[in-house]
């Protein structure tokens, strides 16, 4: 039977308030340790039996039956939980690259809506949605004691209608509201530009277009710029990014890796470990490389910047990564239905289980807050200066003929770049301090090539979580979570 492994933010979808409500009851009968299977599930079909034919209200078999199997999975962690129809074929839509949403990751923390990432060019990332958000309303009515997969319910619904969802936000004194429309997601994996001498990479979603995109995007920016020799480094962007499949993941970084190990799993039992290696082959050619990460970097984010960390590939600037460190299983039930069961942990090559963990950057650069665009002082706003500012300002100041023309041009080309990068700041600081980074490593001519993988083993973490799901789809094959 195929089965499906994902990398990914994917989790519970149902059952939580269940799971809470039925495990006193159940417990205070206390079944004891050395009862037999038999017997613990002849009691379970006896309690079936009495809410059936005993409940206030009348029950749907189904819909009982279903819920009793998510309040089981979910009793494990999180993340395990049962597919229904629907649910399973959102999962297997979101790898494809569309479904209708608002276009957010969720999760589930103390109880609250937390906002793991939006998606780029989504109605929520444009609304202003932003990762760490709480969402504590939608259209007024309150979330508090929803379980995760009815507060992604709420948030659901036709494409083209509107929805107001309220925020609370770290930094914020009060709550407030954002309007958005629903809107089919269509999810563009990747997305490559040139900035500079410097090649962009943003990567968005790890779904089956992701290394075809990566390649193309990749090589299209390098003949942009007249060839990979007039390239100054790569920097792959994953900050938002909250996993997808599996496989892609190590497809990403096996393209930048010559040799060695990628990611592990390992299971229950020992037969059930895997191990991924690098195969020959590097589309950057041995140009340094910067990782950019954040706390929207999750899961199949984290197994290509630890595999890169580890083998000194790039260097890791941002702030602290997810930390979803486990591997779910999604296997079919039936013709429509499936569970997904956390079935590993995953390791990066130096043997780091970054689960609740985290990656922590080589370099930590938070991104500033937005700052008011008219900034006054106790004068009243600040203007530019027009004053003399350089030499060549100066009245009757020498001109330098010691430059050709063509040096000349040359030098301020490299002026104009320069300039580029620092009006890049105050709309993307941590870009732009990547693209420094490459600026640098370029003048003392780093190579990849030049500096050896040391991995060493390291102890491995414990397991541990919050409840996620996305709003409008999930992903499927492999995940990682």
């Amino acid at each position: 039977m195929k089965h499906y492994l994902i990398a990914g933010i994917g989790g519970s979808l149902a059952g939580l308030l269940l799971t809470t409500q039925m495990a006193g009851p159940l417990s205070a009968q206390d079944v004891g340790k050395n009862g037999s299977l038999y017997e613990q599930l002849d009691l379970f079909g006896n309690v079936f039996e009495q809410v059936r034919s005993q409940y206030v209200e009348e029950t749907d078999a189904k819909e009982l039956i279903e819920a009793a199997i998510n309040g089981m999975l979910q009793s494990l962690d999180p993340h395990s939980s049962f597919l229904p129809a629907d649910d399973y074929e959102d999962m297997q839509t979101q790898t494809r690259g569309s479904f209708g949403g608002l276009g957010i990751e969720v999760g589930q923390e103390d109880g609250l809506v937390k906002v793991i990432s939006p998606m780029d060019d989504t109605p929520a990332d444009e609304a202003g949605v932003e990762a760490g958000d709480f969402i504590t309303h939608v259209d007024g009515d309150s979330l508090m004691g929803l379980t995760l997969d009815q507060a992604v319910d709420m948030m659901r619904g036709p494409v083209g209608s509107e929805v107001t969802i309220t925020i609370l936000r770290e930094g914020e004194q009060e709550p407030f509201d954002i309007k958005i429309v629903r809107d089919t997601i269509k999810l563009t994996a990747v997305r490559g530009r040139v900035e500079g001498h410097v090649v962009v990479l943003r990567v968005a979603t790890f779904n089956d277009e992701t290394i075809s995109s990566l390649e193309e995007d990749l090589n299209k920016a390098v003949e942009e710029l007249g060839g990979i020799d007039n390239v100054t480094g790569f920097v792959l962007d994953l900050r938002n990014n909250p996993g997808g499949l599996l496989d892609q993941a190590i497809y990403v970084s096996d393209a930048f890796l010559e040799e060695g190990e990628i990611v592990s799993t390992r299971g229950r039992l020992p037969e059930e470990s895997e191990r991924w290696n690098a195969r020959a082959g590097d589309l950057a050619q041995g140009k340094p490389m910067v990782v950019l990460i954040n706390r929207g970097s999750a899961s199949a984010s984290e197994i290509v910047t630890g595999a890169l960390q580890d083998h000194r590939r790039a260097i890791v600037v941002g702030e602290k990564s997810f930390g979803k460190g486990s591997v779910q299983t999604v296997l079919p039930v039936t013709s429509d239905s499936a569970m997904r069961l956390t079935t590993a942990r995953y390791y990066t090559p130096s043997g780091r289980s970054i689960q609740a963990l985290g990656i922590n950057p080589d370099i930590i650069v938070a991104q500033p807050a937005p700052s008011p665009s008219n900034e006054e002082d106790e004068d009243g706003p600040r203007t530019s200066s027009s004053f003399i500012s350089s030499e060549a300002d100066l009245r009757g100041a020498l001109n330098n003929d010691s430059y050709s023309e063509e040096e000349r041009r040359q030098l301020e080309e490299e002026a104009a770049e320069v300039e580029a990068t620092a009006k890049l700041r105050e709309e993307d600081y941590q870009l732009a301090y990547a693209i420094d980074i490459l600026k640098g490593l370029a003048a003392v001519d780093f190579r990849a090539e030049e500096v050896p993988a040391a991995v060493t083993p390291a102890v491995t973490g414990e397991d541990s979580g919050t409840d996620e799901a996305p709003v409008g789809g999930e992903t499927s094959r492999e995940e990682a979570e």
